[in-house]
């Protein structure tokens, strides 16, 4: 099945998803195709597939993505489907850690193989200071980012589950529960309310 992580931009969804890889090791983690440029932290084939403009909206008119999206400076993001569908086939499971448009558009596509996961950050002010102060962002790309705010939060109820991110250590075992229920309900054949949906 397809578990997406979804979030405003520094509601911390990305420490989460970090987490939950680490203790589930079965889980493939779904990589990105990005045409920004690659962080001195990042690895090729791990965090992102980097590459080119041009070679990415090749891609776009071959129809060869889930989803993507141009975001902050100009930088396109965006998900193969050849590598959802080639883990789908092989019965693995799949955690996405994408935006809110995204993280839908996953589900148009895949219906109830997919379940989304929304992580709601207290307020405004803490999505702000953990951008500012992660200190990859300039002021422009944070205010950017600070603008998409409330259009992602306004599609929070088209979300499976709902997660209060005011503490990570809390909100990584609430993510870490649902995932293990849905996995476990899967392999049976079926589902149980989890989490929270409002």
């Amino acid at each position: 099945m397809l578990i997406v992580v979804s979030a405003p931009s520094g509601a911390g969804k990305t420490s989460i998803v970090k987490e939950i890889l680490k203790r589930h090791l079965e889980i493939v983690f779904s990589v990105s195709a990005t045409t920004r440029p690659k962080r001195n932290d990042e690895t090729e084939g791990r965090d992102y597939f980097f590459i080119s403009d041009a070679e990415f909206t090749e891609k776009i008119r071959n129809k060869e993505f889930v989803e993507y999206e141009k975001l902050f400076q100009g930088h396109y993001y965006g998900t193969l489907k050849t590598f959802v569908d080639e883990n789908l086939k092989a019965g693995k499971n799949v955690l996405f850690d994408l935006d809110v448009n995204g993280a839908l558009s996953v589900k148009k596509i895949y219906g109830n193989n997919a379940k989304l996961i929304f992580i709601k950050p207290p307020d405004r002010k803490s999505v702000e200071n953990r951008l500012l102060k992660r200190g990859t962002e300039n002021e422009m790309s944070v205010k950017n980012r600070l603008e998409r705010f409330d259009m992602e939060m306004g599609k929070i109820n088209e979300f499976d589950y709902i997660i209060l991110n005011d503490n990570l250590n809390h909100a990584v075992a609430d993510t870490d529960r649902i995932i293990k229920s849905l996995i476990n309900n899967k392999q049976k054949g079926e589902y149980e309310n989890v989490g929270t949906n409002n």
